[in-house]
């Protein structure tokens, strides 16, 4: 049987996994067109769906890496009350593999029942073996450990409130944090925030990343955000007077502010221009009358999760959960990884033109 028509036959129990009767069952069927709508409609209104739930997402990462979309949503009596977005992703490091989300922080199952979520998580493993793949990966952000899943602690993200008062903003900061935000706003700097500076902030991310050690996305990658999200992205950078210094790529989703990709030349730390940035885009955002800041993930030990320690937020670890198919252990593709240390060792010494042209040609292995 076509696995299509598998999937739009399944009808399960939360509590049983068994059929039940058709005044309660719930059907779960592939994404098409013509339900689009309804499912972005249901992810602004679902409190647990995120930014990266959004179709958008899916064309940006169509159009820029061509993984081949997956996408899942459970429905009761034709209205959608629960959606999987997830990618099939296939390479020589890391097999083929199903992924929700690929390059998002969140992802997973939101469903706005437990017989919905019960059926995308009982259709997502039936797929994973059908299609015979390494492993399954659900990015949930806050979530109990599904049975014959693995937990993949390596993230933690931090959060915040925002108050539109400046005054009250800075004094909920700690004191070392506000001396240098203090200490960067002496130093001249000047502000643009516009959709027009992403070119500015991806110069400054490419070498954020080649001094890293990290490959870097592609530059088409940004410019099909900003094509997609023209209301949602956010692009704000820092000037000093030799030109860009720092500057942060943010999303918009309800009343969050959510500043995911940052770079910054090597003038920055001298500057303190990174503290700036942030109280930039924290204060402003306030001031649009958005609530909360989400710092994103980072990986405990790096000097980005050291960072955002410093500005009193709450720190919560991210529910990442594996399911295991042919592959027999989790795997880790991460820099932590002993095994890409030298790697990335290897790849921060490298011209900064040749790793800039060979980056989105590898880091689409790592999604």
């Amino acid at each position: 049987m076509a696995l299509m028509k598998v999937l739009s036959t399944t009808v399960v129990s939360a509590v049983s996994g068994e059929l039940v009767g058709p005044q309660e069952r719930v059907m779960i069927r592939e994404l098409e067109e013509d339900r689009v709508r309804g499912w972005d409609e249901f992810v602004w209104q679902q409190a647990n769906a995120t930014f990266f739930h959004l179709t958008g997402w899916k064309r940006v990462i169509e159009r820029t890496f061509g993984y081949r979309p997956r996408y899942l949503f459970a429905e009761r009596s034709s209205r959608i009350t629960g959606i999987l977005p997830l990618f099939e992703i296939s390479n020589w490091i890391q097999g083929k593999c199903l992924v929700s989300t690929p390059m998002a922080v969140y992802g997973g199952i939101s469903a706005e029942d437990e017989e919905s979520h019960a059926a995308l998580l009982h259709a997502a493993k039936r797929m994973a073996k059908a299609e015979d793949v390494q492993h399954l990966e659900l990015r949930q952000q806050h979530s109990e450990l599904f049975p014959e899943f693995h937990p993949n602690k390596l993230y933690t993200t931090f959060s915040g409130e925002l108050d539109p008062n400046p005054d009250d903003l800075l004094r909920r900061l700690p004191r070392d944090t506000r001396y240098m935000i203090r200490k960067a706003q002496k130093n001249g700097m000047r502000v643009e925030r516009s959709l027009q500076e992403t070119l500015a902030f991806y110069r400054l991310f490419v070498q954020s990343m080649h001094r890293l050690g990290t490959p870097a996305l592609p530059q088409l990658f940004f410019e099909n955000l900003v094509d997609e999200f023209k209301t949602l992205a956010d692009v704000l950078v820092l000037y000093s007077k030799r030109g860009p210094v720092a500057a942060v790529f943010s999303f918009r989703f309800r009343d969050t502010i959510l500043p995911y990709y940052a770079g910054a030349s090597s003038e920055a730390p001298g500057l303190a221009a990174n503290n700036l940035l942030y109280w930039e885009l924290m204060m402003r955002s306030a001031a649009e009358g958005l609530r909360k800041f989400d710092f994103g993930r980072s990986k405990k030990g790096t000097g980005a999760y050291a960072f955002k320690t410093q500005w009193n937020m709450v720190a919560q670890p991210l529910d990442y959960q594996m399911y295991l198919v042919k592959r027999k252990n989790v795997p880790n593709f991460t820099p932590l990884n002993p095994k890409f240390e030298r790697a990335a060792n290897i790849w921060s010494k490298l011209p900064q033109t040749l790793a800039t042209r060979l980056g989105p040609h590898v880091v689409r292995w790592f999604p």
